[in-house]
C-alpha cells in the first residue's frame, strides 16, 4: 500500500487497518458457530453417513474446538504483537476455510471457499499480504492432498490441477483490484492534501487580507467593517467605547532614527495594546501611526484604566534605540451613546485625541477632562 506522506493519514490508516482485523476475527467467530449449526443440522435432519461418535468427535467438537483457539490465538496476537497481527489474521482465516473445506469436500463447490482469505487482503491494500494469502492456500491444499487419501480419492486429475489454478487466477484478479485501488487511494490523499493546503493559504490570505503585516493588528478596512457591526451591536444594548492612540512625535523618530526603528516603534506599541485588551476586544492599526480600539462589555472606567494602563506603560519604557528616550502616545476614548451615530461617535473620539494632541500629549481625554501624567 502507498504510504502517506501525511502523519495524520498514516496514524488513520493503521487505526482503520486494525479495525479490520478485529472485524475479520469478530466474523470469523460468527462463521464458526453458523458451521457448527449447519453440521449438526445436517446430522440430525439429513442423512448424514457418519456414526454419531464419529460426528460429534471427529466433524463436530474437535475440528470447531481447532477453529475457535486459532481465532483465540490471532485474538491474542492482535492485542500483543499486532506487528504480526496481519500473518495471524490470514493464518487463522486459511486454517478455517480448509478445515470447513475438508469437512465439506463431498460439496464439489466448497473449495470456492479457498477464495476467502486472498480477497479479504484486498481490504489492506498490501500486495505482500496477498500474494502471502494466496501462498497459504496452495500450502493448505497440498497438505491435505497429501495427507488425506479420502481427500485424494475425492478429487479427479482435472481438480488437482485446476484448484491451484484457480487460486492463482483469483490472486491475480486481487492484485489488479490492489493496484487500481492504491493508484485511487492515493490520487484521494493527494486530493485531501492539496485541499489541505489551499484551505491553509486561503486561511493565509484572509488573515493578511485583514491584518496589518507589520504590527499584526487588524488593518483599517477590517477594522471598518468591525465597527459597523459592533456599532449595531451597541444600538441593541451591547456596551461599546471607542478609542483612539496616536504616537506622539512619531515623524520626529522616523526623521532622526531612520524607518527601521521607526517600524520597530510600532510593533512594540501594537504588543503593548495586545498585552491590555480583552479577548472580546478589537485593536487594529488604523493608519501611520494611529491605533483604533473598540472595547467592550466594559464600564467606562474600565474602559478608561485599559487605555490609561497602555498609555502609562509605554510612558514608561525606555528606548535604547532611541537612545533611552522614551515613546509616548496621546488618546481619545468616548462611549457609544443612544443619538450619536456610528460617524458621530468616531468624530468625536477623533476631536478628543486632537485635543490630546495639543494640550501637551502623552495624555488621554475624554468627554470633558483631560488626563494627563504627573
Amino acid at each position: 500500500m502507498m504510504k502517506s506522506s501525511n502523519p495524520i493519514f498514516a496514524h488513520l490508516e493503521h487505526i482503520n487497518q486494525h479495525q479490520w482485523i478485529r472485524n475479520f476475527l469478530s466474523t470469523y467467530w460468527f462463521v464458526v458457530f453458523i458451521h457448527f449449526i449447519a453440521q449438526l443440522g445436517s446430522f440430525l435432519f439429513l442423512d448424514y453417513e457418519a456414526t454419531p461418535y464419529h460426528f460429534y468427535v471427529h466433524i463436530l467438537i474437535v475440528p470447531t474446538l481447532g477453529m475457535m483457539a486459532m481465532i483465540l490465538w490471532a485474538e491474542w496476537v492482535q492485542r500483543k504483537r499486532q506487528s504480526h497481527s496481519y500473518y495471524a489474521l490470514f493464518l487463522t482465516s486459511t486454517f478455517i476455510t480448509w478445515m470447513i473445506i475438508y469437512l465439506n469436500y463431498d460439496i464439489r463447490i466448497i473449495t470456492a471457499l479457498c477464495l476467502i482469505p486472498i480477497f479479504s487482503a484486498v481490504i489492506f491494500f498490501k500486495r505482500r499480504l496477498l500474494w502471502i494469502s494466496s501462498i497459504l492456500q496452495i500450502v493448505a491444499f497440498a497438505a491435505l492432498y497429501l495427507a488425506d487419501p479420502h481427500f485424494q480419492t475425492f478429487l479427479t486429475s482435472f481438480d488437482v490441477v485446476s484448484i491451484p489454478a484457480f487460486i492463482m487466477g483469483g490472486t491475480f484478479v486481487a492484485h489488479v483490484i490492489v493496484t487500481s485501488g492504491s493508484e485511487i487511494l492515493s490520487n484521494l490523499h493527494q486530493t485531501m492534501q492539496s485541499k489541505q493546503e489551499l484551505i491553509v493559504h486561503n486561511a493565509i490570505m484572509s488573515k493578511m487580507s485583514k491584518t496589518d503585516g507589520l504590527t499584526n493588528l487588524y488593518n483599517q478596512v477590517s477594522f471598518k467593517d468591525y465597527y459597523e457591526t459592533a456599532y449595531d451591536y451597541a444600538s441593541q444594548g451591547v456596551t461599546l467605547h471607542l478609542a483612539l492612540l496616536d504616537i506622539d512625535n512619531f515623524k520626529q523618530i522616523n526623521d532622526t532614527y531612520g524607518h527601521r526603528v521607526g517600524d520597530m516603534v510600532l510593533g512594540i506599541v501594537a504588543q503593548v495594546i495586545q498585552q491590555y485588551i480583552s479577548s472580546s476586544d478589537i485593536a487594529a492599526r488604523y493608519g501611520g501611526e494611529e491605533f483604533a480600539l473598540l472595547i467592550f462589555d466594559k464600564q467606562f472606567d474600565e474602559a478608561y484604566e485599559l487605555v490609561e494602563n497602555i498609555r502609562s506603560h509605554l510612558a514608561g519604557l525606555k528606548w535604547k534605540e532611541l537612545d533611552n528616550q522614551t515613546v509616548t502616545v496621546s488618546v481619545g476614548l468616548h462611549s457609544c451613546e443612544p443619538g450619536l451615530s456610528k460617524e458621530q461617535l468616531f468624530e468625536q473620539v477623533d476631536q478628543y485625541l486632537y485635543q490630546a494632541k495639543r494640550s501637551g500629549k502623552n495624555r488621554t481625554v475624554t468627554a470633558g477632562s483631560i488626563h494627563s501624567i504627573a
